[in-house]
Formats: C-alpha cells, structure tokens, sequence
C-alpha cells in the first residue's frame, strides 16, 4: 500500500484521487501555493474544482498531513514536513523559500522575553534575505552586490509599537516631545 494510502488511513481520513494527488503536488513542490498546487494537480488528474483543491488542502492541514506557512505580504504556501519545529528563509527578489532546521538542543524561539502566561509550543520564524542566485545576480549587475542590512519593522512589534506593553516607544515620543518643547520654550 503507498504511503500516501497509509497516512490518509491513519488520519482517518477517505482515501481519494483529489487528496491522494494534492498530497503528490506538495510532496514535489513544498512551500507551493494553492494556485501552483491546483494546475500540478489537474495537470495530474484532469477536471477538478478549484474548490475540490482547497477543501483538500484544508483538510490534510487540520488532520496534520500538511503544514500551511502565511508569509507576511504572499500567499499562504503548503508543505508536508510537519511534526517539528522548523523554520523558513525567504528570498526578497525572487520568493523562493527553504527550510532552516531550529536551533538544536536549546529552543530559543520558544523562549519568549514575556510569555504572558501562554504555554508555548510552537514559533514561527521567518528569515528575510536573498538567495545566493539573486545575491550573485546583483554582484554581476551592480558590480560588488553588496547591500546593508535592514531591519524590518511590523506593527506588534513590541521595541516600535505604544500599545505594546514593555515597549520603549511610548517612553521615546515622551522624551522626543520634551527636548522639542524645551526647544522652543
């Protein structure tokens, strides 16, 4: 019996054409997208909804057959390496995206500076950059490719957000608006 088959049966889950093949499409395009998931699929297996793709998907992820990944700013994206604690690098230029194993021993991303009474089990780490093809395609067209460093700041992030407990931004408009009035008055 395929592995496939077994691990729909052991989720208890019907075996079907739709799943069997959208299991098939993210097993050899992981960190795909619906969309790139839907054509490998009908190109596999002909008429199919669109629908019919997304309920699969929806399915194998909730069972734990799939992982769904929502990068900020894309399209959620599928992969079938599930049960640990990994991590992702994105490319910026081009989107391609790999896996990065966690830290071993120590788990540092599950230490949060303030847990807030949460039991955390899992994190979600994204690390921006470039792939060492656009790295190397801009050396070629700039001449020496080299870039500085950004930092890129969300909403939430607890150092830049007021609303945020512990964050020193409250603090900064406070003393930023003081040395103004002491500017001028």
């Amino acid at each position: 019996m395929p592995l496939t088959t077994m691990l729909l049966r052991q989720h208890g889950l019907a075996v079907t054409a739709q799943r069997l093949a959208v299991l098939r499409a993210v097993s050899d395009r992981a960190h795909s997208t619906a969309d790139d998931i839907d054509r490998a699929v009908r190109a596999e297996i002909g008429a199919i909804s669109r629908q019919a793709v997304y309920d699969a998907l929806s399915v194998l992820t909730d069972r734990g057959l799939l992982r769904r990944i929502q990068p900020a700013r894309s399209p959620a994206r599928y992969e079938n390496r599930v049960g640990d604690n990994h991590h992702h690098l994105i490319c910026r230029t081009c989107n391609r995206m790999a896996d990065v194993d966690c830290a071993v021993g120590v788990t540092p991303c599950l230490t949060a500076a303030d847990d807030a009474g949460f039991e955390i089990d899992e994190a979600e780490v994204i690390y921006w950059g470039r792939c060492p093809e656009c790295v190397a395609a801009a050396s070629v067209s700039s001449g020496d490719g080299k870039r500085t460093p950004r930092v890129r700041h969300e909403p939430g992030d607890t150092a830049l957000d007021p609303e945020q407990p512990g964050s020193g931004a409250k603090r900064h408009q406070k003393q930023a608006a003081r040395e103004e009035k002491n500017q001028h008055g």
